[in-house]
């Protein structure tokens, strides 16, 4: 997890909740007119209290049974308005409050798509489900319950107190004494709910990361028969979370306990002081009716204090953790033309100028992962990348299409710096395939048309199943308009491998960038694509990450990357005769190495 930008101990849930106000605001009408009925209908329902005082008072001391049943007509129409209102109220809420919700997850994953890969690198994927999801549902219910209730239980209590004061001020006196302690708890637990709330929808996140990455990685599971140890980290975090939720249930308890135990014990002093008034006539038994009634009726609003709070506390804590992820700065979409020079003529092809980098979250004084690259490219023509690993070759694949931005240096497409380019512009002039191949659960078309322009079609996409020798796809059971499944797990490593091969090149880029594209193919199958490779790579300006002799006889030229810089750049045959490093690298397939000497 990140570092949090706000802890519950300094941020207000006010403050907080208020950020909502954007999503609200185009359905203010709504929740301000739903409120205003629930206001309406509470009010309805205190006057229930003064219908049985006169009829206490009236009919009943009367004796007059035309008088009582026109009274419990009154009280008939009177429970009916209440619920209709609040119908009403239910209705003009749940459409609206589905709107919202659905608005701040649409912008949520826009949001998610525009930062930065190092941010994604940084946070664990439950986690942002878990803000997409769970946080986003605490968000819309307090919207419909929560946050109407809390104005309609103030404004209800207010009233009924006056009414109770008028009835008698003795007696609503009596009844406001436990008002202070309520509200010195209610601060209390406010405060305390709120960290062990955080906590919870934290823990939440992690919980949900695990059964991701445990689907995800099943094959592992089974593979190395780890279930039970997985199923024992998993039972420590449910049981971790189980403990949270449980403290949350006594701090909701032990506020209950308050909030129901003081204003009954109020109600039964205003009882029997009361009762003697009636003996005394110092008070009508209607009025004792009416007031008893009036503070019975006030003991939901007095009762709900306690969860409102509570749910109010946990859309303040999702509220945060959606704006946590929202207050990440994204990739700027528009060109950094201040940073950027113009096109220098006989500069064009990729190249490299004094490029420098180092990971945004490395310490300060740590080494560069990358420093001061200088390499040209020419146009038209396809340079390997070769190192040990973790020299940084896929660090310098991924500075191209600016995943990464930059510590220092250019870097430069036909004379143009790339920082000037829009993210869109540059991204549809540099194809890419990266070692580790990613499919979506789409069809096979739609995996490999994701590299190619609005316009591609199947005549594009047999050409690119084609090239990456893909065409195992039209023997599946749709042919190319089959299903992949989730990371199109249902295919091999190397079919996979070919199929965003493919992507990488439907497009017809004019700079190509392959991270080690073949390294999980068969050996006829590797010759195949390289055959149909080289047709590609003659017509595009092209970075290739190779392992193997077989992929480095695919370049013109080869660079050398070690210890994050360029340690030689030359034809195969020239750095292995030159280059004792290169030799080495290449000795892994003396075979192939031998051949290619």
């Amino acid at each position: 997890m990140p570092t949090q930008r706000v802890t519950p101990k300094d941020r207000s849930a006010v403050r907080t909740l208020l950020r909502l106000w954007p999503y609200v605001r185009p359905v203010r009408t709504r929740l301000f007119t739903a409120a205003f009925i629930a206001i309406v209908a509470s009010c309805v329902g205190l006057v229930i209290p003064l219908v049985l005082k006169w009829l206490v008072d009236g009919p009943v001391a009367d004796r007059d049974p035309a008088g009582v049943w026109l009274g419990a007509l009154y009280l008939l129409l009177l429970g009916i308005a209440e619920a209709v209102l609040f119908g009403i109220r239910r209705w003009l809420v749940a459409r609206p409050l589905s709107r919202v919700e659905a608005d701040m997850r649409a912008d949520l994953y826009r949001h998610l798509q525009r930062l930065p890969v190092a941010f994604h690198d940084r946070w664990a994927s439950g986690q942002l489900l878990s803000r997409g999801t769970t946080d986003l549902m605490l968000v819309r219910m307090f919207l419909a319950f929560p946050l109407t209730f809390l104005l309609v239980n103030g404004v209800t209590i207010l009233i009924g107190v006056i009414i109770m004061l008028v009835q008698d001020w003795t007696l609503g006196l009596v009844i406001l004494g436990p008002g202070i302690p309520v509200v010195v708890m209610c601060a209390i637990f406010e405060r305390r709910y709120a960290l062990v709330a955080r906590r919870a929808q934290d823990q939440v996140g992690d919980l949900t990361t695990v059964v991701e990455e445990s689907v995800l990685g099943i094959r592992i599971i089974k593979g190395f028969g780890r279930h039970r140890s997985q199923a024992r980290a998993f039972g420590e975090l449910s049981r971790t979370l189980r403990g949270t939720e449980l403290e949350k249930a006594r701090l909701l308890a032990s506020i209950w306990a308050v909030i129901v135990t003081l204003p009954e014990v109020a109600i039964g002093a205003a009882l029997v002081l009361g009762i003697i008034q009636v003996a005394n006539e110092a008070l009508s038994a209607g009025t004792l009716v009416a007031f008893l009634s009036t503070a019975l009726a006030l003991r939901w609003p007095v009762d709900s204090i306690g969860f409102l709070l509570a749910m109010s506390q946990e859309a303040a804590t999702a509220t945060e953790r959606f704006f946590e992820v929202m207050d990440e700065t994204p990739e700027s979409a528009r060109p950094a033309a201040q940073d950027s020079l113009p096109p220098e003529s006989g500069d064009s092809g990729l190249r490299f100028h004094r490029v420098r980098f180092r990971y945004p979250d490395a310490a300060a004084d740590s080494l560069p992962v990358l420093d001061r690259i200088d390499l040209h490219i020419r146009p038209g023509e396809t340079m390997a990348l070769v190192g040990a690993t973790g020299s940084g070759k896929t660090t310098l694949t991924a500075l191209i299409p600016r995943l990464h931005e930059l510590t220092s240096g250019r870097i430069t497409l036909d004379g143009e710096d790339i920082t000037a380019m829009s993210r869109d512009d540059l991204r549809t002039r540099v194809a890419v395939a990266f070692e580790e191949p990613t499919l979506f659960s789409a069809t096979v078309g739609d995996n490999v048309l994701m590299g190619a322009p609005g316009t591609a079609g199947e005549q594009e996409l047999e050409r690119a199943l084609g090239i990456a020798q893909a065409d195992f796809a039209y023997a599946l059971p749709l042919g190319a308009r089959t299903q992949v499944g989730e990371q199109g797990l249902s295919l091999s490593g190397g079919q996979r491998q070919r199929l965003a091969l493919a992507r990488a090149v439907v497009g017809s880029p004019r700079f190509l960038v392959l991270d080690d594209p073949l390294s999980a193919l068969d050996v006829h199958t590797e010759a195949a694509v390289e055959a149909a490779l080289r047709q590609v790579l003659s017509g595009t300006t092209a970075l290739v990450v190779a392992h193997r002799p077989s992929t480095v006889l695919l370049a013109d030229r080869v660079a050398l990357l070690s210890g994050g810089r360029i340690a030689a750049v030359g034809t195969h045959q020239e750095l292995l005769r030159t280059n004792a490093e290169y030799a080495h690298l290449m000795s892994g397939d003396s075979g192939n190495s031998e051949e290619a000497r």
